[in-house]
């Protein structure tokens, strides 16, 4: 994935600044994987990802959240039925979808802070 994911952005960082007649980096540094060893840490990885655009004040409400359209949060809490996703290993860990919901937004504004947090450190 780690090679795959390299020859796909620098291609895509060529074809760019080859179209805007531009040079330079794109995108912020290298990419990281991580392998998910246990359920729990699977969970909290999902809840990282899904509040993503709420700590990076993309969306500012947990109704904008659960609508945002580049998010699959909707699908997994029942909003929608476009069912691209195999979320059953996510939610099989919480008696319902309500109860990932909530697990999601009880954690909502730590995650906040510590982006605020991990922002000043980079500084």
């Amino acid at each position: 994935i780690s090679k795959f994911m390299s020859n796909f952005t620098n291609s895509y960082t060529r074809y760019f600044n080859t179209k805007n007649e531009r040079s330079g980096h794109l995108f912020g540094g290298k990419f990281k994987s991580v392998r998910i060893k246990t359920n729990e840490q699977l969970i909290h990885v999902s809840r990282y990802i899904h509040l993503n655009p709420y700590t990076a004040y993309i969306v500012k409400s947990f109704k904008e959240l659960e609508e945002y359209p580049h998010s699959s949060l909707a699908e997994y809490v029942g909003k929608n039925t476009f069912n691209l996703c195999n979320k059953d290993i996510v939610i099989s860990n919480f008696k319902t979808t309500e109860s990932y919901r909530q697990f999601v937004f009880d954690n909502a504004d730590y995650q906040r802070e510590l982006g605020k947090i991990k922002h000043f450190l980079l500084e």
